[in-house]
């Protein structure tokens, strides 16, 4: 999994920002026991010195170093011992002047070998979710907030079960699929159904639930997406095409790509070939992708060459929403 350099960016500014947080405050709490503590400040003192003394010992020619390296090690830990007392007296930690990384498995670094440390991908994670926010009301947006009661318990027309009923098969999917994200036996999921019924909704759950879990998500809408395919490929200015290029390399190597409003764009031959572009990519790399529609199938069929709508319907799991719409329901209510 790898996040996009943006993200990545400002997790490890606010790593560095906390580390030297941390060393200034630890500083500061130096200062003020040394200033109550003289002693204190003398013993830190000499235990810098007995560094050099063991250096110089272990140097010095024809003479065996190692009893003089033990008397020094032995006043060390003497002197060890009595600052411990002194700050112990005063009611401070043993360790009250030692600056302890937050992360002992990174040393506040933020990388095991070439491994991602979980402190860092748990600040991505958070700033993954602020820049999901800016396109995604992700506020209140979780499946623990998820409500049926607007879901009509009542039979709906060519329906075999009630909109309620549909709606809780549709939130345990779309809730296994996060939390059991790469694992789940649907790879890729496909929201279809009338404006107001949840979809967005449940989106920013799936993107919320994934995103904590340390995995890349990306959200845009259809129109944003394809009109970067064209900027990608028809831009006349080199940093537009490169800021374009980088756009869609986005779309084609996130974990999780979140593609909303399918069917709001223009189709032209350019927006089919892209699209099909961008669905077969990420089924060939097994990427994920969830999709959101105001389309029915049988529009998709319509709308889209066969290549398209075949690789939806054999490699998406419909989940098609239906019932009242709740956004009016709502607003009726106030």
């Amino acid at each position: 999994m790898g996040y996009e350099p943006a993200v990545l960016r400002r997790a490890a500014k606010r790593l560095e920002e906390q580390r030297l947080d941390r060393a200034a405050r630890q500083e500061q709490a130096q200062r003020e026991i040394y200033a109550k503590l003289p002693r204190v400040a003398e013993i830190d003192r000499e235990l810098k010195g007995t560094i050099y003394q063991i250096i110089s010992a272990s140097l010095k020619q024809g003479r065996d170093p190692v009893p003089a390296i033990g008397v020094i090690k032995d006043r060390n830990l003497d002197l060890q011992a009595e600052r411990a007392r002194l700050l112990a007296e005063h009611g401070y930690a043993p360790d009250a002047l030692e600056l302890r990384p937050a992360c002992p498995k990174c040393n506040d670094t933020g990388w095991v070998g070439s491994r991602m440390c979980t402190c860092l991908r748990a600040l991505c994670a958070q700033e993954q979710i602020r820049e999901l926010s800016k396109l995604l009301d992700l506020g209140e947006q979780s499946f623990d907030s998820f409500s049926l009661d607007c879901y009509s318990p009542l039979p709906w027309p060519g329906e075999p079960v009630s909109p309620r009923e549909n709606m809780e098969f549709i939130y345990e999917v779309c809730l296994n699929y996060a939390q059991k994200f790469g694992k789940f036996y649907f790879r890729n999921l496909f929201l279809t159904g009338a404006p107001g019924l949840g979809k967005t909704f449940l989106s920013a759950c799936v993107a919320r639930a994934v995103s904590e879990q340390g995995f890349s998500v990306v959200y845009d809408t259809a129109v944003n997406i394809f009109t970067r395919f064209e900027e990608q490929k028809f831009a006349r200015d080199r940093q537009e095409a490169g800021e374009a290029k980088d756009e869609t390399r986005r779309y084609l190597g996130c974990d999780l790509l979140i593609l909303d409003d399918l069917g709001s764009e223009l189709t032209t031959p350019f927006v089919q070939s892209a699209l099909y572009t961008l669905i077969n990519a990420r089924l060939t790399a097994d990427k994920r992708t969830v999709i959101s529609s105001n389309l029915s199938m049988d529009q998709v069929r319509q709308r889209y060459t066969p290549q398209i709508a075949s690789r939806l319907e054999g490699e998406y799991r419909v989940l098609p929403f239906y019932g009242e719409d709740i956004r009016l329901l709502r607003k009726g209510q106030l």
